[in-house]
C-alpha cells in the first residue's frame, strides 16, 4: 500500500508545501508572501486564514484532489516542551499554538493548517520534530535567573535530519556522534547532538543575530530601552524579532543582496555580514564545551549556508574544533514526509499532545 502525504512548513516570508508518494516527491513548493503583506498584519497568528487561502489555492491550480491524502504533517509550532518525533494534532494542540502560544513564530500557523485540511477529509495530521523538542541536560536549563529558566528552542527538524544524514554518510550511528549543527535562515539557531539527543544549544534570542532577528544583546541596554518610553511592548518584540539584525542595519532580510553591497565596495555591509559569521563561530564554540571539546563534525546548513563568502569566515574560526561540513538548503520537507510515513507504516508511534 502506498500513502501519499503532504507536508506543510511556514517560514517568517513563505509557506512550504511538499508532496510525497512514501519516499518519492511529487512536488515541492514555496509560496512567496510579499514582506509588504507580512507587514500588513498585527501578529503572526492573524496570518493564518491568508496563508491557508494561499496553500489551497496553489492545490487547485496543481489539479490536486486532497481527498487523495493519506495525512497531513506539519512543522512543530511554539508548544510548551515536548520530545522529538511525532505528535497527532488535536484540538488542545490547535488552541495553545493559535491562542496560546509559548512565542510568535511562523512555525505556529503549521498545525492549524495541516489540522484544517485533514479533518475536512477525515485524514489524520500530524507534527513533526517540533521546534520546542526539549532533551536539555538539567545542567544546561540554568540561566543564571530563577526568573527566567532556559528553554529549548531551535531548528530542529532540520538539523536534527542533517544531523542523521550526516552520520549515515559515514556508516555511524546518529546516536554515537557528537555533532554540532549551526542553522542559518531568516532565523539563526545552533544545537548540539550527543547519544542522539539536542542535549543543549544556542537559541534564536540567545546567540547570533539574523537578517531579520537581534539575537543575544546587552540586556541592561534591553532594560532601558524598553523602560525609555519611546517603544510600546509589542514594538520591541519586533526590534528583537523581525525588524532585527541584518534588517535593521543594513534594510534587507536577504543575504544575496548584502553580498551585492559588499562587491560593490559597501564596507559598512561587510562589518555587519562578518559580525554576523563571527556570533555563529562564538556559538559553535560555546557548544564545543558542553561535550569537553569532543566534537565529531560542525553543520552549517539552511538557506545562508550556500553562501560561500559566510560559510568560509565560519570556517576559518571553527575548523580547529572539528571538521566543518557545509549540507546547504533544508531537508526539512523530507524529514516531515518520512516522519509521517514511519508512523502510517507502523514503524514509528505517534504521541498524543497533552498539557
Amino acid at each position: 500500500m502506498s500513502y501519499k502525504i503532504l507536508a506543510i512548513n511556514p517560514g517568517s516570508t513563505s509557506t512550504k508545501i511538499a508532496l510525497y508518494e512514501d519516499e518519492k516527491e511529487i512536488f515541492v513548493k514555496t509560496l512567496d508572501h510579499p514582506i509588504e503583506l507580512i507587514d500588513s498584519f498585527d501578529n503572526v497568528e492573524d496570518q493564518l486564514q491568508m496563508r491557508q487561502e494561499v496553500v489551497m489555492s496553489f492545490l487547485k491550480e496543481k489539479n490536486f484532489d486532497v481527498k487523495e491524502l493519506s495525512a497531513v504533517v506539519a512543522r512543530g509550532g511554539m508548544l510548551p516542551p515536548v520530545k522529538s518525533g511525532a505528535y497527532t494534532i488535536n484540538d488542545l494542540m490547535i488552541d495553545r499554538v493559535e491562542k496560546r502560544p509559548v512565542m510568535e513564530h511562523a512555525s505556529n500557523l503549521a498545525a492549524p493548517i495541516a489540522y484544517g485540511i485533514a479533518k475536512e477529509v477525515g485524514i489524520p495530521s500530524f507534527i513533526y520534530d517540533s521546534v520546542m523538542t526539549d532533551e536539555l541536560l538539567d545542567i544546561a536549563r540554568i540561566s543564571g535567573s530563577p526568573d527566567i529558566p532556559r528553554t529549548s528552542a531551535s531548528h530542529v527538524l532540520n538539523t536534527r535530519a542533517m544531523a542523521i544524514k550526516y552520520a549515515k554518510s559515514k556508516d555511524k550511528r546518529y546516536d554515537e556522534l557528537n555533532i554540532i549543527v549551526a542553522h542559518l535562515g531568516g532565523g539563526i539557531s545552533i544545537n548540539i547532538h550527543s547519544g542522539g539527543k539536542i542535549v543543549d544549544l544556542v537559541s534564536d534570542d540567545e546567540g547570533p543575530f539574523s537578517p531579520e532577528r537581534a539575537g543575544r544583546v546587552p540586556c541592561r541596554e534591553l532594560i532601558n530601552l524598553c523602560y525609555s518610553g519611546k517603544y510600546d511592548k509589542k514594538t520591541m518584540h519586533r526590534k528583537l524579532r523581525g525588524n532585527g539584525g541584518l534588517r535593521a542595519y543594513l534594510n534587507t532580510i536577504d543575504a544575496r543582496e548584502v553580498e551585492s553591497m559588499i562587491n560593490a565596495g559597501n564596507e559598512e555591509a561587510k562589518l555587519i555580514y562578518e559580525a554576523m559569521a563571527y556570533q555563529i563561530a562564538k556559538g559553535i564554540g560555546d557548544l564545543a564545551t558542553v561535550v569537553n571539546g569532543e566534537v565529531d563534525a560542525i553543520i552549517l546548513t539552511g538557506g545562508i549556508s550556500y553562501s560561500k563568502m559566510l560559510t568560509s569566515w565560519i570556517k576559518q574560526r571553527v575548523s580547529f574544533i572539528a571538521p566543518v561540513e557545509i549540507m546547504a538548503g533544508e531537508n526539512e520537507m523530507e524529514a516531515l514526509a518520512y516522519g509521517a510515513l514511519r508512523v502510517l507504516r507502523g514503524e514509528e508511534a505517534s504521541k498524543e499532545y497533552t498539557e
